[in-house]
């Protein structure tokens, strides 16, 4: 069971050693999911902890102007470290303070205080530290020093594309969700739990499950054939959804996620569902009245069924690097 920790100050996490992987880990695709099967196997090998550290908000987000798309929640981070193995998280707080932090403070107190690294594995491109100043030359020299190991993770490549999230969502935003499935290991989904809407849905012939995003942002929008889990369960069961702001009725000010399941009759208000993309349909439109939007939703649900009958459902789980 992985234990997770926010602070860089604190007691040491690791006293007999670990073995530590180190980066962002947004959607903990086929790439991070190579990289802690490693950080795991050497681990074994030198009789420590494997651990992880990770940041919250991400590192892009914080600089950002703009809302960055994301592959995952933190909640997604989190399960997946969890089935990945992963037994301690040093999940940062980015903020002033740690970005303010030199890259030299960081391997004192972070790697070698918080954690007593043996070995720190990174991707070849990772940078650190105040105003990136630290880099994996930086990692080297002071591990020789301070008594770790520094490692830089080869490219994992799929289909001989490089796997990352940038290209991750890159396939996302062009609707290309049969690629960026096979990035990530599994479809792209996003979870969340049953809020209450104005049974509009209902009135329209199709009750949806409402699912806010609240502040976090999607790589996609529009209309979609999905597959959706309910309460833990392997997103299965068909249905067609919409991810946007509802232009023609009862527009709202940020994106909600809109799923009708096909042939479900039962309440899901308050359970958890996770809805895996399979296909775009369409974009999100704003139509002349209720009657047009009605027949277009006649329309997608039959363009839904169609591909879902053509696409089996399939696994979504992280893979098990070995844990029981």
């Amino acid at each position: 069971m992985i234990e997770v920790f926010r602070d860089v100050a604190g007691p040491c996490l690791a006293p007999s050693g670990s073995v530590v992987a180190v980066g962002a880990f947004d959607g903990l695709h086929l790439g991070h999911q190579g990289l802690l099967a490693e950080v795991r196997r050497r681990a074994s090998v030198l009789g420590c902890l494997n651990a992880a550290i990770s940041f919250e908000p991400l590192p892009r987000a914080y600089f950002s102007r703009r809302p960055l798309p994301r592959l995952g929640s933190v909640r997604d981070k989190l399960e997946g470290m969890d089935a990945a193995g992963v037994e301690r998280l040093l999940l940062l707080r980015f903020n002033h303070a740690l970005t303010a932090m030199s890259g030299e403070d960081f391997v004192r107190k972070v790697l070698v205080e918080r954690l007593r690294a043996r070995e720190v594995w990174v991707g070849g491109d990772f940078r650190f530290g105040h105003k990136r100043g630290g880099d994996f030359a930086l990692l080297e020299s002071m591990g020789a020093d301070l008594g770790f190991n520094a490692r830089a993770m080869p490219s994992v490549k799929c289909d001989g594309e490089r796997v990352s999230s940038s290209r991750i969502r890159e396939l996302l935003a062009a609707g290309d969700f049969a690629s960026a499935a096979k990035l990530l290991g599994r479809p792209f989904a996003i979870g969340g739990r049953v809020a209450r809407g104005n049974r509009l849905g209902s009135e329209l012939g199709y009750p949806t499950a409402n699912i806010h995003l609240r502040r976090r942002a999607s790589p996609v929008d529009g209309v979609f054939a999905v597959r959706v889990g309910i309460d833990g369960e392997p997103p299965a069961r068909p249905g067609v959804a919409s991810l946007g702001v509802r232009p023609t009725v009862n527009k709202v000010r940020e994106p909600l996620l809109e799923v009708h399941l096909f042939d479900f009759d039962g309440d899901l208000y308050g359970r958890r569902i996770e809805t895996a993309f399979v296909a775009k349909l369409r974009d999100e439109l704003k139509f002349d009245g209720v009657d047009a939007l009605v027949a277009q939703m006649h329309e997608d649900a039959t363009a839904a069924r169609r591909i879902l009958a053509t696409h089996p459902a399939a696994a979504h789980a992280i893979r098990s690097t070995g844990n029981s």
